[in-house]
């Protein structure tokens, strides 16, 4: 169960949920530093729209998250509140903060969220929200551009992993991660299950899934190339081990999703066959993406995405949010 903290904001006015039009959600896990770097992006937001902050902390032990927000929280430049969310994983931390954003401001139109090691142009939230309102989008995402540290060489500047889907801002199929993203109020109340599947909690990809299920019930996508958000790529990304991994989990995410839309004998058939046929044409994208000069380790990604379906398939599933 999650554990929501006093109120943090810098006025007991400022407490008034009926002001309120977005929420900002932040799940964080021992990341005190980025996390911060994420509010004080927040607190540079040049916006006329009342905007809340959701953090919640999923480390119950040492609690930096809850730290840095409160003390961000008490200078008053922006308002919120922080919670614990002590069962671990990535999806029991989303859907709490998503929860609690619902909860707390009722009359709040538009959740959005931002991870802990990304930070926000200040134009962001303005962007979000007006793309929102302008072209009746139930769904907003934009891009999460990587920060490389020096020295990262082309192989991993140029991996597919690090990269959003999309360059150009218009209405989108389906959006794929929650890292930048503006969901619209009526969207939660349309689904009939509007959590991130919990299955998807340590596998990632539990925002791809309830993307899913929005594309299947209706909801319109769009995406805005200006809402840009900035994320830090860590040194420990920037390995062999990494990226492979990444490739791996995308194709068991991918399989997964797949399968819980084939419950029936013939459609698991037609889950295999789908196995089968993107085999050769991982190899088929991997050889043109060599043409076109890309790094060697850039094109076994597609060929990484097909081994990890078939891993999938036989109950192989990487764990890569599973934390000591």
């Amino acid at each position: 169960m999650t554990r929501a903290l006093p109120c943090a904001e810098a006025a007991p006015r400022d407490c008034d949920a009926a002001r309120v039009e977005a929420v900002v959600c932040i799940p964080t896990f021992r990341r005190p530093d980025m996390l911060a770097a994420t509010l004080r992006s927040l607190e540079a937001q040049t916006t006329k729209i009342v905007f809340r902050v959701v953090v919640v902390d999923n480390d119950a032990r040492e609690r930096r998250g809850v730290d840095v927000a409160s003390a961000v929280f008490a200078r008053g430049r922006i308002a919120g509140l922080v919670a614990v969310e002590p069962r671990q994983g990535n999806v029991f931390a989303i859907n709490a903060a998503f929860r609690l954003a619902r909860e707390r401001f009722p009359l709040a139109d538009y959740l959005l969220m931002i991870d802990d090691d990304e930070t926000a142009e200040p134009v962001w939230l303005d962007e979000m929200v007006r793309t929102a309102k302008e072209h009746g989008a139930d769904i907003v995402g934009g891009p999460v551009l990587p920060e490389f540290p020096d020295g990262a060489s082309a192989a991993f500047r140029h991996h597919p992993v690090f990269w959003p889907a999309f360059m150009e801002s218009g209405p989108a199929p389906m959006i794929y991660g929650t890292g930048n993203c503006l969901i619209a109020r009526r969207v939660f109340e349309g689904l009939a299950t509007p959590a991130l599947d919990e299955r998807f909690n340590f596998l990632g990809g539990g925002d791809t899934e309830f993307f899913t299920r929005c594309r299947r019930a209706g909801f319109a996508f769009y995406w805005r190339q200006e809402a840009r958000i900035h994320e830090s790529v860590t040194p420990g990304r920037l390995t062999l081990a990494w990226v492979l991994k990444r490739s791996l989990a995308t194709g068991a995410i991918n399989y997964s999703i797949d399968r819980l839309a084939a419950p029936g004998r013939l459609a698991r058939l037609r889950l295999f066959a789908k196995n089968v046929a993107l085999t050769p044409m991982s190899l088929h994208r991997a050889s043109r993406m060599l043409a076109a000069r890309r790094h060697p380790l850039a094109a076994a990604h597609p060929i990484g995405v097909a081994i990890g379906r078939w891993l999938a398939s036989v109950g192989l599933m990487p764990q890569p949010y599973r934390h000591p």
